[in-house]
């Protein structure tokens, strides 16, 4: 008999409402409902409107239980760092900032002098950004005490909805994580940071590891949405940890690619490694399913395109995906290079005039049409995939051969055939679904019908294809790769 899964899977661009069917051993996904996602302006702020991200869950549920499916269990995976307050009665008690907001460019820096960096990463061992949890949550201290004052607590907002789905407060392990208040060692939130913050500690909720059963789904929203006796599990709740469980890997020469929005690059180890040379590279330890960790470094991704993407629209220039491929083949190789590491290119708005002001800067071409400046994106993220494997071998001892590509990103192949080029990986690109089907089997496994990360790469690898590239290392590559590593150096 099949089960069927709902995940609930948000992205910063869109959400979606997928449905996972297993059936003997095979996963075949169905996209049910999807909404656009994005930042709303807000009183001079960018906020997240979570109220309308659960009405389209509750839609794209209710959609499934239109086609008369029984669906076992659900569960929400969305990016992390985020965080929504509420109280015993008041379910939100302010809309949640979006992490591009700018708030925390001055809490960052005040709190880095305050707590001092060694201390945040000794304890947590996660990669510094300005708008980690951390720092949000630092900024609330000074800005917003009337909204600590009146809350019980906060939760992140994949483990947010999770709790309006069933009532159940709770933190999963994976997002917890990306807080930079998880001590991935200890397995706790780390006190020395909360004493920092000055936050009760009782407003930090209980952390469960991924694939926990948190309870039932409230008779009020199974009224709503049609689905009766359907679980709400804490699957992995940040994105990237579904999106990594669900890759296709076999033994041990591999190294992970979630591409998208972001790019996180990395390795999965068995425990963190938390010391002075990882803290030196900026490297962050994310806590995985099974209590694996993954070892990896975000990098701007597919954002910077995304933007530069938007701005032409501004200007009535509307590109498809598919024409800026096509356009970006006609460009010159190699031309123009930046560096996507920079912390300029995290910031919304004006991303064209950024990379215009990066190639002066460094001395290198400016692109000058829409090809040029997309194959100047997608060869500058492969140059910064090398740069950032040969780092993370060197941390760690490991050889990679082979590199996972999973996610959105894996289907521009164009960028997929550069990164083989760059690193001299086989890359193996996809599933496209990883995060939904990461989600999905973490539910299954949670429900006993899937035993643990091998049994789910095992499904994975019966039941999606995925695409090699080989390498083909030229002049040319080594030469664009000395360049990219006196604009990393400057």
């Amino acid at each position: 008999m099949p089960t069927y899964h709902i995940a609930c899977d948000l992205g910063a661009e869109s959400g979606r409402v997928i449905l996972g069917t297993i059936e003997q051993g095979h996963l075949s996904l169905a996209e049910i409902h999807r909404f656009p996602n994005g930042p709303m302006h807000f009183a001079g702020s960018l906020r997240w409107n979570i109220a309308a991200i659960f009405e389209e869950l509750k839609r794209g549920m209710k959609a499934v239980s239109v086609r008369g499916i029984r669906a076992e269990s659900v569960s929400v995976d969305s990016w992390g760092v985020d965080l929504v307050w509420f109280s015993a009665s008041e379910p939100m008690l302010a809309l949640p900032y979006h992490y591009r907001d700018s708030r925390t460019d001055r809490s960052f820096p005040a709190f880095c002098e305050k707590a001092t960096r060694k201390l945040i990463f000794s304890e947590t061992g996660i990669q510094f950004m300005p708008f980690n949890t951390l720092f949000q949550l630092a900024d609330d201290v000074v800005r917003r005490p009337e909204v600590l004052a009146a809350a019980s607590g906060f939760l992140n907002i994949a483990d947010y909805l999770n709790y309006l789905f069933c009532g159940v407060a709770r933190s999963e392990e994976s997002l917890a994580s990306t807080t930079q208040i998880w001590n991935p060692k200890a397995r706790e939130w780390s006190a020395a940071l909360i004493a920092q913050l000055g936050i009760a500690a009782d407003k930090f909720p209980e952390v469960v590891p991924s694939g926990t059963v948190l309870g039932e789904m409230s008779a009020e929203l199974a009224a709503e949405t049609g689905l009766d006796d359907t679980q709400v599990i804490a699957t992995c709740s940040h994105d990237t940890g579904a999106a990594i469980a669900a890759v296709p890997s076999e033994g041990e020469d591999w190294a992970f690619l979630s591409s998208g929005t972001w790019s996180l690059i990395g390795l999965e180890l068995d425990s963190p490694l938390i010391n002075a040379a990882t803290e030196a590279a900026n490297i962050t330890n994310e806590v995985g399913y099974g209590g694996s960790i993954r070892f990896l470094k975000n990098i701007s991704g597919l954002w910077i395109l995304q933007e530069c993407r938007r701005q032409w629209k501004s200007e009535e220039l509307e590109f498809d995906y598919d024409t800026l491929t096509q356009l970006a083949g006609d460009a010159e190789p190699l031309r123009s290079i930046i560096n996507p590491n920079d912390p300029d290119y995290t910031k919304p708005f004006g991303m064209i005039e950024r990379i215009v002001a990066a190639c002066e800067k460094h001395g290198e071409p400016v692109p000058r049409t829409p090809g040029e400046f997309v194959r100047c994106i997608l060869e500058s993220l492969a140059l910064t995939y090398d740069s950032m494997l040969h780092v993370l071998c060197g941390l760690t001892g490991r050889t990679v051969n082979t590199l996972h590509i999973v996610g959105g990103g894996s289907q521009s192949r164009m960028l997929n055939q550069a990164a083989a080029d760059a690193t001299g990986c086989t890359v193996l690109a996809g599933p496209v679904e990883a995060t939904a089907i990461g989600n999905v089997l973490v539910q299954a496994a949670a429900m006993g019908h899937v035993d643990g990360l091998a049994g789910i790469r095992t499904i994975v690898r019966e039941s999606f294809a995925v695409e090699p590239f080989q390498p083909k290392p030229s002049p040319a590559w080594e030469s664009a790769k000395a360049r990219y590593a006196r604009i990393e150096a400057a």
